[in-house]
């Protein structure tokens, strides 16, 4: 028997809206193959499923980052790799710079601050400057903390537990399966491992990664299963913006109608989850109005 458009909306409808049970993969790859002619109900659905699971209100989020560029991974969506020849160039913050960078986040309404750094891992100098400025942000503002410093010891966990960090920041970026085409320089199982042991600490989990980096549809479905099934408390959904001088460089943008659809696809498959449309949107998204 062949599965329709409306078998497979109707059955999203009643298992996702109704009951709150997330698509499963084999569900979300037939979502991500309904034709562009579907997508208004599609979207219309997914955004039923937002509201009644998550509710209206969007959390407000500031960045920075301690130490931008020459990071030693070959990420080939990645302008910061210090392996590759892209314009980026190493810098780093000191406290002061990152105080007022947090005072001016809390003055826009935000609840949450993020301190990140392009590392493979924080080394003992970067701990120690991590741990000071959230010491001094801590004295100066009333503002959540979160971090990303790439992947972490037990120890380094524990570290930044102490510290108060709220919420850690590490994206698997892609699926399992996908994942060797995209970074060489370390594993999947590796991020996993970092966010198993935040998620221990009792700190928040935010991850996600970037579609459009050459994944065929059938692992962006297995992507967004790998997501449900680590149940992050957020999951940031970036597109591929290729940048000069990466491996990446000279892909495709995605088109904004199959971007549409993975965001649909998405959140059928997480309706509990914060999602986050970051990098990428205004190249992929910027023309549809």
């Amino acid at each position: 028997m062949t599965t329709t458009q409306s078998d497979i909306l109707g059955t999203a409808r009643t298992q996702v809206l109704e009951n709150g049970v997330g698509l499963s993969e084999e569900q979300v790859l037939e979502v991500l193959r309904l034709p562009d002619e579907a997508l208004d109900e599609l979207l219309e659905l997914a955004h039923e499923v937002r509201m009644r699971w998550c509710g209206p209100e969007v959390e407000v989020e500031g960045i920075v980052s301690l130490k931008t560029g020459g990071c030693p991974e070959d990420c080939h969506f990645c302008s910061q790799s210090g392996l590759f020849d892209s314009p980026v160039r190493s810098a780093w913050l000191d406290v002061p710079m990152l105080v007022e960078a947090a005072k001016q986040t809390a003055k826009t309404g935000a609840t949450e601050f993020c301190i990140v750094a392009a590392v493979r891992g924080p080394d003992a100098r970067l701990m120690a400057q991590v741990a000071a400025g959230i010491a001094a942000i801590k004295d100066a503002v009333d503002i959540n903390i979160a971090c990303s410093l790439g992947m972490l010891t037990p120890e380094q966990v524990s570290e930044l537990a102490a510290m108060g960090v709220h919420r850690y920041n590490h994206n698997l970026e892609t699926a399992r399966s996908h994942f060797p085409n995209v970074v060489t320089t370390h594993t999947w199982e590796e991020r996993w491992e970092t966010l198993r042991l935040v998620r221990e600490a009792g700190m928040e989990v935010c991850c996600g990664g970037i579609v459009g980096m050459g994944e065929s549809p059938e692992q962006r479905a297995e992507f967004a299963g790998q997501l449900a099934a680590l149940t992050p408390d957020e999951v940031p959904l970036n597109f591929l913006n290729p940048r000069p001088g990466t491996p990446f460089g000279e892909l495709e943008p995605m088109s904004g109608p199959d971007a549409l659809r993975t965001v649909a696809a998405f959140r059928l498959a997480l309706p509990r989850t914060v999602l986050r449309f970051a990098g990428g949107r205004e190249i992929t998204l910027g023309d549809l109005g």
